[in-house]
């Protein structure tokens, strides 16, 4: 979990769970940032019921995640693919994130960027030189090849000077058949243990800069955004920070529906509450 605290506006108050209040909740909602896995998705699968929420909120969502291996044009892609139409500007990905904060704050830095090709290119397309050694900033992502090696090169960097931007602090996120699936935080952890350096930055949830993001591409009033997702570390404890609504899906302690097909399903007119 995420422990780099951030300034943010009061909590709403917690919605119950019961069927009337989360009803409620999804009628009174203009707009919506969705997490990404966990909540819409599995890996390479849909979940059931994200193609219809999608529809029925059509113009009205943003994605906002954690991803940090791939770019949002490359998402939308994939995401077609799986049935989902997402247009790349209405996705918030912390990898592009951590890349676009770096190129604001140290235009053509050195940087040392662990993580997949996708999320080098964009690096060096926005100004910033990727490096091997010498490094200003390690940029820390997600990276299906890390190694000892890696490990080792990139503590090297760190003892040097370099400062360390982390993506996200995730250590798993759900896939398939109930399997977790490691993920930024995993390696997050060995670096910290290794080198002794804590992050400079961490850009993903539930820190406010992604959900800030999908708010201005929206165009939206917090007040009347709802985040929907599955973690309530992420999820749920960023939209405190910030004073949104959210609703969990999935198994996760407090959930407030066991699925995204259930929200789907829902009546879209609001639900008056009896004072009786």
């Amino acid at each position: 979990m995420n422990t780099f605290a951030s300034l943010a506006r009061p909590s709403p108050p917690p919605l119950q769970k019961t069927g009337a209040s989360v009803r409620d909740a999804l009628a009174r909602a203009d707009h919506l940032l969705l997490d990404l896995d966990g909540t819409l998705v599995r890996q390479n699968e849909a979940i059931d019921g994200a193609a219809e929420l999608l529809a029925r909120f059509e113009g009205r969502f943003a994605i906002v995640s954690n991803n940090s291996t791939h770019t949002a044009q490359g998402l939308s892609l994939r995401l077609r693919r799986l049935g989902l139409r997402v247009p790349p500007a209405r996705i918030v990905l912390a990898g592009e994130g951590a890349v676009a904060l770096l190129a604001r704050q140290q235009p053509g830095a050195r940087v040392m960027v662990v993580g997949s090709a996708a999320l080098q290119r964009l690096a060096a397309g926005r100004g910033l030189r990727p490096v091997s050694t010498g490094a200003d900033v390690v940029l820390l992502a997600l990276d299906l090849r890390f190694s000892h090696a890696r490990l080792s090169a990139v503590v090297h960097e760190l003892r040097g000077g370099a400062r360390l931007l982390v993506a996200n602090a995730d250590t798993s996120h759900p896939g398939p058949q109930g399997r977790l699936v490691p993920e930024t935080g995993a390696l997050l952890a060995a670096v910290v243990a290794a080198s002794g350096v804590r992050p400079w930055r961490v850009v993903g949830k539930p820190e406010p800069l992604l959900f800030e993001q999908g708010l201005r591409c929206l165009g939206a009033d917090p007040a009347r955004t709802l985040v929907v997702g599955d973690n309530p570390a992420t999820d749920a404890a960023g939209a405190a920070r910030l004073g949104l609504a959210c609703l969990l899906v999935g198994d996760a302690p407090g959930a407030h529906a066991a699925s995204v097909a259930q929200l789907a399903a829902l009546p879209a007119a609001p639900v008056r509450l009896s004072s009786a």
